[in-house]
């Protein structure tokens, strides 16, 4: 491995390291209970060395969120490169996602995932900095959907659709398993179904989506 190849390895872990020792903390304590100082203690580092890898407190926490902020954009993109329309591929990326339980999805019951949504569900500073990585989010998908619609309106409206209806079905499979106490293989079918659903809308339009 080269020199700088081993400089990316540890900077990585080092990363990892922090967003680690923080969220154990902020479990075991809650966000707001915990200092920075105590974090960078916890992991060892300096707090000048922890913000410069962590710009806010609240990034502490969405470090897992920001691995997947341009996982839309790379899937579109590793699609059209296969001869895929995007929403067939990001359509078959969210159903392996169900299948595998990808926490990303919502539908997973781990006991250690769960207690990290609910922390992050129920810390208000922590839900406003998600919306932050999910504008990043949607507009790394409108660029990669711009090479295919067209730079301009139509990509952008096409990546906030898209962005709203995978939050959705997240959220639903997350609110069924912490709020109604279902296991993951349980709402598996149904939520399979409901993505599907979902894409099928995205591709037709509302006008005739039956009701009830």
């Amino acid at each position: 491995m080269s020199g700088t190849g081993l400089r990316e390895l540890k900077k990585r872990r080092t990363y990892e390291a922090i967003s680690d020792a923080a969220i154990a903390l902020f479990l075991e304590r809650g966000f707001d209970a915990v200092s920075v100082a105590e974090v960078a203690a916890a992991a060892e580092v300096s707090k000048p060395t922890l913000f410069r890898y962590f710009p806010a407190k609240e990034d502490l926490a969405l470090h897992r969120f920001a691995d997947h902020e341009d996982e839309s954009a790379r899937v579109v993109r590793a699609g059209r490169e296969a001869g895929l329309a995007p929403l067939d591929v990001l359509e078959r990326h969210f159903l392996a996602g169900l299948a595998a339980r990808d926490p990303i999805t919502g539908l997973c019951d781990n006991a250690q995932v769960l207690a990290y949504q609910r922390l992050l569900y129920g810390t208000p500073s922590l839900e406003a900095r998600l919306h932050t990585y999910l504008r990043r989010s949607e507009a790394a998908l409108a660029t990669a959907l711009g090479e295919v619609l067209g730079d301009g309106v139509p990509a952008r409206l096409a990546a906030g659709q898209i962005g709203v209806v995978l939050r959705v079905l997240a959220l639903e499979n997350w609110r069924r398993i912490e709020e109604d106490g279902e296991s993951a293989d349980a709402l598996y079918e149904g939520a399979v179904a409901a993505a599907e659903f979902a894409f099928r809308q995205l591709r037709d339009g509302i006008a005739d989506t039956p009701r009830g």
